[in-house]
């Protein structure tokens, strides 16, 4: 399964001009054999509060409507990055999945929002503008079934286990770690869930703008179930491929039992 992480130079502040470069990117990708292009958090949308409203779409809205029309076009899946998406009066930080079809296999809403403010260093309240998302979000492929969530989300294991836990042998993070969380604990956490999980994980972020008012670490990377990173972007805009063979999780899975030999006499972890 060839993935290609698509790390954009996006947010520009003209929406029309991210999707058209989101999608030409995804058409070099197609023509390098990929089965699934990855985009990131907010590809066409300045990752700015003030923002979310005025780039926001509702279903079905132009960014989606062009992805889902690609995926068709180019008979491959998209897992959409994410874009602000408006349903009243509510505003989610949303990604979509694309099947070889065009249809849409999977919608996953940002569950945990970034409202972080690390003492010299960044502060960022999602939560002024964009609502919770409330659903665990897997989907299937020809692959194996696969895992879905979005930048602060996966600083939660229990989300991730949980995905692991419906059979997820990949996780998929559009993320936008910044200057102070990046460098700290963006390759870290890709490598601490697949080692936790015994899955690959597959980070996309934005590429770094300098003179952004948010800073984007880049370094989309993918890591495999043993905690070895696969590989990895700087911080420009670049699209980086891995062939990922699924049956290294079964096989890191049975060598190093650790889903299987959980004590859930004592501990559970569940969806409710």
């Amino acid at each position: 399964m060839r993935v290609a992480l698509i790390q954009l130079a996006g947010g520009s502040g003209d929406k029309k001009a991210d999707i058209a470069l989101a999608c030409e990117k995804i058409r070099e990708a197609s023509a390098q054999g990929a089965d699934i292009a990855v985009l990131p958090e907010m590809f066409c949308c300045p990752y700015e509060t003030s923002a979310f409203r005025s780039y926001g779409e509702a279903e079905g809205g132009e960014a989606q409507a062009a992805l889902s029309s690609l995926s068709r076009e180019l008979g491959l899946y998209i897992v959409g990055g994410s874009v602000p998406e408006l349903e009243g009066d509510r505003i989610y930080n949303t990604s979509y999945v694309y099947g070889r079809d065009g249809v849409q296999l999977a919608r996953h809403r940002k569950v945990h929002l970034f409202d972080i403010d690390v003492e010299g260093g960044q502060r960022f309240m999602e939560s002024d503008t964009l609502s919770p998302g409330s659903q665990i979000t897997t989907f299937e492929t020809e692959f194996g079934t696969m895992g879905l969530c979005i930048c602060f989300d996966f600083r939660f294991e229990e989300l991730a286990r949980l995905m692991a836990l419906r059979g997820a042998k990949v996780l998929f993070v559009p993320a936008a770690f910044n200057m102070t969380t990046g460098p700290a604990h963006w390759e870290l956490m890709f490598r601490q869930r697949s080692v936790d999980n015994q899955c690959f994980t597959v980070g996309v972020s934005p590429a770094r703008n300098e003179s952004a008012s948010y800073v984007a670490y880049g370094n989309s990377m993918a890591v495999d179930p043993w905690g070895t990173v696969l590989t990895r972007c700087g911080g420009e805009p670049c699209i980086q491929y891995v062939d990922l063979d699924l049956s290294r999780a079964d096989s890191v899975r049975r060598q190093l039992p650790i889903l299987s030999a959980r004590r859930t006499d004592l501990y559970e972890i569940k969806e409710v």
